[in-house]
């Protein structure tokens, strides 16, 4: 009875801790509605001279500081990265202030004369990757806009194009990224679908990247 006594707490807890990675029956999360991109346009199938990509630091402008133009920067590349489309190039900020007078570039901004030319020939690529943050809201209900362009260095034309505002106003963006770590998790149980995503910014933009990497052309 002894022995007993002390397992019953036990259990209950293990119990507890459960019902708190347990979602509701009728939690949207499980059923959406999910959101799916569709501001963005590319060529049916990346170009088979596509094999090595830089991707040059991030765009915010004025929007955000310098240190988390460095963080997202990071998260560019790890989402790029694992899309496996391609082997990816990342230029550092501080080498593309040095090389080319300013420590990141827009999408929509005239490039100094020959940059695209030296990218080709210092980094031996195929092509090079803009991305820009249109809008960053940090808290909830957070939000993040995303401007991205692939283009070949070779003749400098456009593969892909991705733009849009990513929020978590809307209920679809809120579901897909609460379902994040259920499709990262691949079928292991149990997984925590509490609204993490929803409150950290790093897990927010790695989220967004994510969806927006996967409009990509496929091989």
């Amino acid at each position: 009875m002894s022995r007993l006594r002390l397992l019953l707490p036990l259990a209950a807890t293990l119990w507890l801790a459960g019902c708190e990675i347990t979602p509701d029956l009728a939690d949207p999360v499980r059923y959406g509605p999910f959101y799916t991109p569709r501001n963005f346009a590319g060529e049916k199938r990346l170009p088979a001279e596509v094999r090595r990509v830089l991707v040059l630091p991030v765009s915010l402008g004025a929007i955000a500081p310098e240190e988390t133009a460095a963080a997202l920067d990071g998260v560019i590349v790890r989402a790029l990265q694992d899309q496996q489309r391609f082997e990816v190039v990342a230029l550092p900020r501080g080498e593309c202030q040095r090389l080319f007078g300013a420590p990141e570039f827009s999408s929509t901004a005239a490039l100094p004369h020959g940059m695209i030319e030296q990218i080709a020939t210092r980094y031996a690529v195929d092509a090079v990757l803009f991305t820009d943050i249109t809008v960053y809201q940090p808290y909830r209900p957070q939000a993040i806009g995303l401007r991205s362009k692939l283009a070949t260095v070779r003749d400098v034309r456009l593969v892909w194009t991705f733009d849009e505002v990513i929020s978590a106003s809307d209920p679809a963006v809120a579901n897909s990224a609460r379902r994040r770590p259920v499709q990262a998790a691949q079928g292991r149980d149990p997984v925590d679908l509490s609204p993490g995503t929803l409150l950290s910014p790093t897990r927010y933009a790695a989220f967004a990247a994510d969806e927006m990497f996967r409009t990509l052309p496929p091989r």
